[in-house]
């Protein structure tokens, strides 16, 4: 089974206006709200991927509520744990000329409750996948994701982190079995700008030799580099089409990835299922459909 942790999921508000005018009223011209979260994403799309999964996380209030029916509507297995105070949070997003995001902080998650999310965590066994995506609430231990994967040392559970900076680099020693950063964000972990593609190898090599099994680098518009653990390199361009959605197109990845390695086709598919599941998401005005991604696959 794979488990996905949002520890922050979301209402995303998608307002789309022809023009965006600051200490004006504005009016839309289309809106749609959908139930979001790094983790929560990764989910959806593996269900499109035919990939069960259980998403677990935290939720609150009445937005926690909508987010849970909602996503149990939508044939998604989650395993929440209910937070006595404060709502889930409302996500803003404005699409016009630029894109413009409001995120809301979200509620308080106490000891009591991340307590809740270990034990749901400690019943993962051996074969199991445990994806962890995405920044952490000022609330919870910055070393949370550490935490978590010190709890399922000796068990054969395949780990998967999408995180940044000292979050993931703290991670490393507990050798999980993928880690995602960008071109950027990988740059950034070690004070430096990586301007070719032999860099991003050099320093992908620097994170396989810190702990990580698996290194895949994002990098936009440039495609993607894998490094695997047996220390080979496999590099991929992106999919044609035009860029609707920037929302969701790295968790996209990360499903796709996941979903090629549990088919058994290896690296270079799951590279490849990958890079399809981002590049339908980012030319959508949503997350990426079944039909979307085997389109963008068969590109590849």
């Amino acid at each position: 089974m794979v488990y996905t942790v949002t520890f922050n999921p979301a209402i995303d508000y998608v307002v789309r206006t022809d023009s965006m005018a600051l200490g004006q009223v504005n009016r839309s011209c289309g809106e749609q709200m959908y139930f979001g979260g790094k983790g929560i994403n990764v989910s959806l799309v593996l269900r499109e991927l035919g990939v069960p999964s259980k998403a677990l996380g935290f939720t609150a209030g009445f937005t926690g509520e909508a987010i849970e029916k909602g996503l149990a509507g939508m044939g998604l297995d989650t395993d929440f744990v209910r937070l006595e105070k404060g709502n889930s949070r409302i996500n803003v997003k404005i699409k016009s000329a630029e894109e413009t995001e409001l995120n809301g902080q979200g509620p308080e998650i106490d000891s009591a409750a991340l307590d809740k999310l270990f034990e749901k965590l400690d019943a993962l066994t051996d074969g199991d996948t445990l994806v962890l995506a995405g920044s952490i609430p000022s609330s919870l231990p910055s070393d949370v994701y550490s935490q978590i994967l010190a709890r399922l040392e000796g068990r054969d559970v395949r780990t998967i982190v999408d995180a940044t900076g000292k979050l993931l680099l703290d991670t490393l020693k507990y050798r999980p079995f993928l880690v995602k950063p960008n071109n950027f964000e990988l740059g950034e972990m070690f004070g430096t700008e990586l301007k070719t593609d032999e860099d991003i190898a050099a320093y992908a090599d620097r994170l396989r030799s810190l702990g990580a099994r698996n290194v895949l680098v994002s990098m936009a518009g440039d495609g993607s580099l894998l490094l695997d653990e047996e220390g080979n390199t496999y590099r991929l361009g992106v999919c044609s089409g035009t860029v609707r959605n920037s929302v969701g197109a790295g968790d996209s990845m990360v499903a796709g990835f996941v979903a090629g390695m549990l088919s058994g086709r290896g690296c270079e598919y799951a590279l490849k299922l990958g890079t399809a599941s981002g590049g339908a998401t980012a030319f959508s005005d949503s997350l990426a459909c079944k039909a979307d991604i085997e389109r963008q696959l068969a590109q590849l």
